[in-house]
C-alpha cells in the first residue's frame, strides 16, 4: 500500500517540477523557450495518467488514466518532434519532419479515443500484487497500432537527432549527446515496462527527468570547459593586447599581442604593464574605464583604445581586472576623415556653412570681451565665369579665392564657404582693416594655362551685436548690406545699418499689404490735369497714391521702388488701368471729352501681355482707345528698343495714343527718336536743369518742340510751375501742358469739381 502512494507522490513532484520548467521556459527570451514549455506540458499527461492508474480502485477510473496516458503519448511524441526540430535549428540546421507524421499521430489519438465505443484498442484487467489490487492494460489490435506509430516516430526522432549530433559542431555536440542519451534512456525504460507486466510504470520517472534535462540543456546550459578553451585561444592569439591583473594590481598574464605592443619578450611579460605606462604616458588602475590614446606622428601615427574592466565573483567581490588594448587606427582615421568632410568644404578645404555658424557662435560666446565684424562676400557674375570658361575653371577660381582668404586672415578669424560663390567671415574688430580687406579680396586675377580672368567680389559688413544670438541673422544683415551695392559695379564694400534694415522691413510690410490695399481701394488714382494753350483741361495723367490705414498718405517714392523690386508693381498697374477705364466710362456717360494717360512700368512686360490686357479693359468698359493714352518711359525705349517698338506699334494698331514720358531725363538720341512710333512727346522741364544762360535753355526747348512737331508728334511739357513758363512754352509752339501751375495731382472727386468749375467759366 505504501509503495503505491510513494510513486504517486514521486509522480506529483515530477509534475510540479515540469510545470515549473514550462513556466520558466515561456519567460525566457529564447524562441526555443516556447517549444520546451510545450514539451514539458506534454510529458505531464502520461505521468498524470499513470498516477491515476496506480491509485485507481475502480475500473472506470483506471480507464480514464489509460486514455490520458496513451493519448498523452501521442502528444509527447508530437511535441518531441517539434522540440527536436527547434533544437537542431539552434545549430543552424534547418530541418523539419514531414507534415504527414503529424497527421498520423492525430489519427492514432482519434482511434484510441474511439476505443470508448469500439473496444478495439485496449481493455484493462485487475491483478493482485503484494496483497494490493492493481489495474493493468490488456492490449488489443488498436493498441499495437498505437505502439507501432509511437515507436516508429520515436525511433525516427532518435535517428534524426543522432545524425544531427554527429554533424554538429563541437560547441553543440556535447548538449546533443546528453539530450540524445536522456531521450534514449526514457524510451528504453518505457519499453522495459511494457514487457515487464509491472502494474507501476517506473519509466515515468525517466519521462520527468528527461523533461527537466531538456529544459536545462536547451535554455540554461553552456559548455563552460569548451568555451573557456575557445576563449583562451581567442585571447591568446587575438590581435588585441590583453593584460590580466590580480585584485592587488599585479600582472598575472599577458598575451602575445601585448608583448608585441610594448616591445618585450614573453618571458619578461611581468614588465609589460610598466612598459605600457611609459609608452602611452598613462597610469593603469582598477575600475571600469575606457580611454583613447595615440603614439607616433605623421604617417606613423597610431590610435589605441584602452578598455579596463573589473571581474567580480557571484558575491560581488573583485577577483581581479583585465585591460584590453585595441588598435583602432583605421576607425579613428575614418572618423576623422568623415568629421573633416562634414565640417570642411570639399572644393576649398575651408569650413562649411553649418560648421562655420557653429564655430562663430562658440567664438563669440567664449571671447565675450572681444568685438567682432561679420563679413559676407560674393564673387560678382560668377555664372558668367562658368558659362564662358567652364566649370573646371570656375572651381579653380573658387579655390584661388579661398587661398587668398587663408593668406589674408589670421588664426583669430573664422571663415568658410556659404555655398556657390559666397563666403563668410568672423573678424575681430581690432583686426578689421576695411581698405586692406577690400584691396586683397575684391579683385583677384585668376590665371590657369592660357586663360586669365579677373574675378571681382563685393563685401557686406555687419558689426556683431551681442544681443543677437542667431548667427544666420547676422549673415542675413551682412547680406542686406551687400545687396545694397550689388548693382553698383564701382562699389566694393558696404556696411549694414538700421536704415538698411528698416528699408527691408518696410519693403516686407508693403509687399504683404498690397493685395488688401488694392482690394479695399486704399490704393487709388490721383489725377493731374493736362491743359491746352487756352488753359482748358483736356485730360489728365493718372498717378498712383496710397492712403494707408496706419501711415496715412504715402507718396509714390515710399512704395513704388519696393513694388518694382519684387514684381508687385504689375498688380498695381493693372489696377490703375482698370480705374482709368472706370473713370473714362463715367465721363462718357456725362458727355465729357477728356483723356486719361496711364503709366506702364518696365516690369509689366515681364509678367503679362500688356497690349492685350489693356485692350481687353477698353472693350470691357466700352471706352474709346484714343481716350486711354499709354505712357512708356524713355529708359525702356533705350534699353530694349526693338521689343518696345513692336509693342508701341501694337498699341497704335488698336487705336491707342502712345506717349514717350520723361523725354530728356535719360540718354535718348535724336536718331532713335525719328524711328519710334510715338504720338506724344512729353518734355521734362528738369531736362534743362539749373543754368545761368537762359537764352540757351530756351533755344534747346524751342528746338525740341519744333522737332516733335516736324516729326508729327504732339509736344507736352510737364513740370510747368508758373504763368511765365506757360506763356513762353505756348509761344514756342507747345500744345499741351502739365504741372503745378494748373494743379497738383488730386483725388477724382476734386478733379471732377475742377472740370465743372472750368466749364462754368
Amino acid at each position: 500500500m505504501a509503495s503505491r502512494y510513494i510513486y504517486v507522490g514521486i509522480f506529483a513532484l515530477l509534475i510540479l517540477l515540469l510545470i515549473t520548467c514550462a513556466v520558466n521556459s515561456r519567460r525566457h527570451y529564447k524562441d526555443l523557450g516556447k517549444t520546451v514549455s510545450w514539451l514539458d506540458i506534454a510529458l505531464i499527461y502520461p505521468i498524470l495518467g499513470n498516477a491515476i492508474i496506480i491509485i485507481a480502485t475502480r475500473k472506470w477510473l483506471a480507464l480514464i488514466g489509460c486514455y490520458i496516458y496513451h493519448i498523452g503519448m501521442d502528444f509527447v511524441i508530437f511535441e518531441l518532434m517539434k522540440f527536436t526540430e527547434a533544437y537542431c535549428n539552434g545549430a543552424g540546421k534547418k530541418r523539419k519532419a514531414p507534415k504527414w507524421i503529424k497527421w498520423v499521430l492525430l489519427a492514432d489519438a482519434v482511434q484510441l479515443l474511439a476505443n470508448l465505443f469500439t473496444k478495439h484498442a485496449f481493455d484493462i484487467e485487475w491483478i493482485v500484487q503484494k496483497g494490493q489490487i492493481y489495474y493493468i492494460l490488456k492490449p488489443l489490435a488498436g493498441q499495437y497500432i498505437h505502439r507501432l506509430v509511437v515507436y516508429g516516430v520515436f525511433i525516427a526522432i532518435i535517428l534524426g537527432l543522432l545524425i544531427m549530433t554527429i554533424r554538429a559542431s563541437r560547441l553543440y555536440r556535447e548538449r546533443y549527446y546528453i539530450i540524445l542519451a536522456a531521450m534514449s534512456a526514457a524510451g528504453i525504460w518505457e519499453s522495459y515496462y511494457i514487457f515487464s507486466k509491472n502494474p507501476i510504470d517506473h519509466s515515468m520517472i525517466g519521462f520527468g527527468i528527461f523533461g527537466v534535462i531538456a529544459y536545462y540543456f536547451a535554455i540554461h546550459y553552456r559548455p563552460l570547459r569548451l568555451i573557456d578553451k575557445m576563449l583562451s585561444g581567442i585571447v591568446s592569439n587575438g590581435s588585441d593586447a590583453c593584460f590580466i591583473f590580480s585584485p592587488r594590481g599585479r600582472c598575472v598574464w599577458v598575451n602575445k599581442a601585448a608583448c608585441i605592443l610594448v616591445g618585450i619578450y614573453e618571458e619578461n611579460s611581468e614588465k609589460a604593464p610598466e612598459a605600457l605606462e611609459y609608452l602611452f604616458n598613462i597610469k593603469l588602475h582598477r575600475g571600469n574605464w575606457s580611454e583613447q590614446h595615440s603614439t607616433g606622428s605623421g604617417e606613423s601615427l597610431k590610435y589605441y583604445l584602452f578598455e579596463n574592466r573589473d571581474v567580480l565573483n557571484e558575491k560581488g567581490n573583485i577577483n581581479g581586472y583585465y585591460l584590453k588594448v585595441s588598435d583602432n587606427t583605421k576607425e579613428q582615421l575614418k572618423i576623422r576623415k568623415e568629421l573633416y568632410e562634414a565640417t570642411h568644404d570639399r572644393l576649398t578645404g575651408i569650413y562649411t556653412q553649418d560648421h562655420l555658424f557653429k564655430l562663430i557662435r562658440q567664438t563669440i560666446d567664449v571671447h565675450n570681451d572681444t568685438d567682432y565684424m561679420v563679413l559676407y562676400a560674393n564673387i560678382k557674375n560668377f555664372k558668367v565665369v562658368n558659362d564662358i570658361f567652364g566649370n573646371d575653371f570656375g572651381d579653380y577660381a573658387i579655390r584661388c579665392f579661398a587661398e587668398k582668404i587663408k593668406k589674408q586672415f589670421t588664426s583669430r578669424c573664422v571663415y568658410g564657404r556659404l555655398g556657390g560663390a559666397n563666403f563668410g567671415f568672423l573678424v575681430p574688430k581690432d583686426e578689421f582693416d576695411a581698405d586692406k580687406i577690400e584691396n586683397a579680396l575684391t579683385l583677384i586675377n585668376v590665371k590657369r594655362g592660357s586663360i586669365k580672368y579677373p574675378i571681382q567680389s563685393q563685401i557686406g559688413v555687419y558689426e556683431v551685436n551681442r544681443k543677437e544670438p542667431d548667427v544666420p541673422t547676422m549673415f542675413a544683415d551682412a547680406r542686406i548690406a551687400l545687396t545694397s551695392i550689388e548693382k553698383d559695379d564701382s562699389a566694393r564694400m558696404s556696411f549694414y545699418d538700421d536704415k538698411l534694415r528698416n528699408e527691408i522691413l518696410w519693403n516686407q510690410e508693403i509687399t504683404t499689404q498690397i493685395a488688401d490695399a488694392i482690394r479695399n481701394r486704399d490704393i487709388r488714382p490721383y489725377l493731374q490735369p493736362i491743359a491746352d494753350r487756352e488753359g482748358n483741361i483736356v485730360g489728365c495723367e493718372a498717378l498712383v497714391r496710397w492712403i494707408h490705414k496706419e501711415h496715412g498718405f504715402l507718396a509714390p517714392f515710399k512704395f513704388i521702388p519696393s513694388l518694382e523690386k519684387n514684381g508687385m508693381i504689375a498688380e498695381v498697374d493693372k489696377y490703375m488701368w482698370r480705374c482709368a477705364c472706370e473713370i473714362l466710362a463715367d465721363w462718357k456717360k456725362r458727355g465729357w471729352d477728356l483723356f486719361v494717360s496711364v503709366n506702364i512700368s518696365p516690369k509689366d512686360f515681364y509678367y503679362l501681355d500688356v497690349p492685350k490686357f489693356i485692350k481687353s479693359l477698353v472693350e470691357e468698359y466700352d471706352v474709346d482707345p484714343k481716350k486711354l493714352r499709354v505712357e512708356i518711359t524713355e529708359t525702356v525705349m533705350v534699353t530694349d528698343s526693338d521689343k518696345v517698338v513692336s509693342i508701341m506699334e501694337e498699341f497704335r494698331s488698336y487705336g491707342f495714343i502712345v506717349e514717350m514720358d520723361d523725354f530728356g531725363s535719360g540718354y535718348s538720341s535724336l536718331n532713335m527718336l525719328k524711328s519710334l512710333p510715338v504720338d506724344v512727346l512729353k518734355i521734362d522741364m528738369n531736362f534743362l536743369g539749373k543754368t545761368d544762360d537762359e537764352q540757351k535753355a530756351d533755344t534747346i526747348v524751342k528746338n525740341v518742340i519744333n522737332l516733335a512737331m516736324e516729326l508729327g508728334m504732339t509736344a507736352l511739357t510737364e513740370g510747368v510751375e508758373s504763368i511765365d513758363q506757360f506763356d513762353i512754352l505756348s509761344s514756342m509752339g507747345c500744345s499741351l501742358f502739365q504741372g503745378y501751375y494748373f494743379s497738383k495731382p488730386i483725388p477724382l472727386e476734386d478733379f471732377d469739381n475742377l472740370v465743372i468749375v472750368k466749364r462754368k467759366y
